[in-house]
């Protein structure tokens, strides 16, 4: 069966990638809070058309009038006003609270969450510095003094109360951002050449949206009653209707009229506790439908960067010279995990980097790509890429480069996919990244890719998400974004390993006709000697992060030199390899 074959029909995707707003719309708690919500500020939307007074107007007429007099649907308070009109005007005055402090709360915590999370330490040093500052200050106490600043107006209150609530939303932020930076699918936008920004925005902030939307409506609620308890012991302009001014008011007014501080109370209580109501709702429904994907795990050390070494100069279009590369141990001495590492690769050759897990054949793609984790050091060595020295450069200047000079395809396909988003639009921002091309160009450039690479159905994979499509049409679609900017140089790593026998020599054969079609130089990383005879024109083998053998892929395979390079050969299984030692029936049977 083919990989095309092998592509999950549309309606059985919608079944298994339910929308959290879907749930939300069958989840009768969300939809009654969101319908009461939505009720109540469109009171407060209409109250130039609802109110019959001002809310302030007051008539000695009205005073204590009972509800149901003309004119006064709520009745009158002590001072003469209209109940009715001041808690529409309290609504409105509510509304304003909640958006502001939200706003303001998550304009801060989210920039600087994603801030202080995805770089390194030097940065979140400094932002956790900054937000565990701001959370020392006393909330209520210092709005309270700030009023002869803010001249009452609780608009400017509710400014500076947002920046007080900005350290929980940057604490929820930053440690979801933690942990999606490392998503393999977040690294091969870096590969692409996506700038971090267009990396935060897209990609990790879309995967992180589900607990800010949480919080938002949990900010709202407590920005609302942060202003109505100010109110309420008046603090703040009193010419500003507010259900804290009322309840206060119905107060006062208590052993007269019983009944006047029920009504902004419970108009009071419906919003904050649908707002939280329904925030639980939201929870259920995007804690449901997260993506998640396979992390890479990273061990945690101090990032140190060192200059590069000039190359001697050299005619091939890839050299490594005497690369090393170190990671701090726990008492802070630096262990080399690569170390003189030498390798050239001409145009349109295959270099086969071979060797077992934990050799140091990804650590060494990842420096020629330059996507090290920042604990890495490399402490010595030079690579040049058609005559340009890469150790040394700027991200931004690395960014040029990825994506459009030197290409990756990575080990596993589905998991560099975002799942958040589908297959064409992650292929378009790609090429657009790397190309100066309209959206509509890009497209037409991406189904052609596609089609090149051997997808039947290129709309049908295009318009696809990649739950939707199988391990090797993922595989494909990652080599068609790969070679869309006809780089100089593809790096695949392990590019056939989570594929069936079948699938794994369509993908060699699409990869060798790309190959002589670009004339791209491939750097192959692998463990499998079967795909190495197969596609590669030379062959380095790695042991413990050194270089132990290199040759043309015929003599290494007819006479191996290194003792380890014999090993690896002989424990290929053929035809001819029988199993000499005892089965383990024989020797354990079943005692008495």
């Amino acid at each position: 069966m083919s990989a095309e074959e092998l592509i999950v029909e549309p309606s059985q995707g919608a079944a298994t990638r339910k929308s959290a707003w879907r749930k939300l719309l069958k989840d009768p708690q969300a939809v009654v809070t969101a319908a009461l919500l939505l009720a109540i500020a469109l009171l407060g939307i209409m109250t130039p058309i609802l109110a019959q007074h001002g809310p302030n107007e007051a008539s000695l007429d009205a005073i204590n009038v009972p509800v149901g007099t003309a004119g006064y649907p709520l009745g009158g308070d002590q001072n003469g006003q209209d109940i009715f009109t001041r808690l529409l005007h309290s609504i409105n005055t509510s509304m304003i609270s909640g958006l502001i402090g939200t706003s303001v709360a998550l304009a801060i915590g989210v920039t600087f969450g994603l801030i202080g999370g995805y770089y390194g330490k030097k940065i979140q040093s400094v932002t956790e510095w900054v937000f565990s500052l701001i959370m020392t200050f006393p909330g209520i106490l210092l709005l309270i003094i700030l009023m002869p600043v803010t001249k009452g107006d609780f608009r400017f209150t509710m400014l500076i109360y947002g920046v007080l609530l900005s350290p929980g939303i940057y604490r929820i932020v930053r440690n979801q951002v933690v942990g999606v930076k490392n998503e393999l699918f977040v690294d091969a936008a870096k590969v692409s050449g996506l700038s971090d920004l267009r990396i935060l925005a897209r990609h990790v902030l879309f995967v992180v949206r589900g607990p800010i939307i949480i919080a938002a409506a949990f900010l709202a609620g407590s920005a609302i009653g942060l202003q109505s308890g100010l109110a309420f012991l008046g603090v703040g302009s009193n010419t500003i209707p507010s259900f804290g001014a009322m309840i206060a008011d119905g107060f006062l007014n208590l052993y007269e009229e019983p009944t006047q501080f029920l009504w902004p109370s419970l108009l009071l209580g419906v919003i904050t506790a649908s707002l939280v109501l329904l925030g639980n709702a939201l929870r259920d429904a995007f804690e449901g439908t997260r993506p998640k994907a396979v992390k890479r795990s990273v061990v945690k050390k101090q990032a140190v960067r060192t200059g590069a070494r000039k190359s001697s100069g050299a005619e091939s279009l890839l050299r490594v010279q005497d690369l090393a590369i170190a990671y701090r141990t726990p008492s802070g001495d630096l262990k080399e995990v690569v170390r003189g590492v030498n390798l050239t690769l001409d145009g349109g050759q295959t270099l086969g980097l071979v060797g077992e897990s934990g050799s140091g054949k990804t650590q060494t793609a990842f420096a020629i790509l330059g996507v090290l984790p920042p604990e890495a050091v490399i402490t010595r060595g030079s690579i040049t890429l058609d005559g340009k020295e890469l150790l040394g450069l700027s991200e931004r200047e690395l960014r040029a480069i990825r994506g459009r000079s030197i290409a990756y395809i990575p080990q596993e396909p589905m998991s560099n996919l975002d799942p958040s988003f589908s297959v064409g639009d992650q292929l378009v921002e790609g090429i657009r990244a790397s190309a100066n091309m309209t959206a509509r160009e890009a497209k037409e450039r991406v189904l052609a890719l596609l089609k090149r690479v051997g997808i039947q159905d290129p709309q049908r994979t295009y318009n696809s998400y990649p739950h939707q499509i199988s391990g090797g049409m993922a595989q494909r679609v990652l080599i068609a974004g790969a070679v869309a900017s006809r780089p100089k140089l593809l790096i695949a790593d392990e590019p056939t390993t989570a594929l069936d026998v079948t699938v794994q020599a369509e993908i060699l054969d699409l990869l060798r006709e790309l190959q002589a079609e670009l004339n791209m130089a491939v750097l192959l990383v692998t463990h499998n000697f079967g795909v190495v005879a197969d596609i590669c024109d030379r062959i380095a083998v790695t042991q413990n992060g050194e270089i132990v053998e290199t040759g043309t892929a015929l003599d290494i395979f007819r006479n191996p030199q290194h003792s380890y390079t014999s090993m690896l050969l002989n424990s290929i299984l053929d035809e001819t390899t029988v199993r000499s030692d005892a089965p383990m029936a024989a020797r354990d049977t079943v005692r008495k």
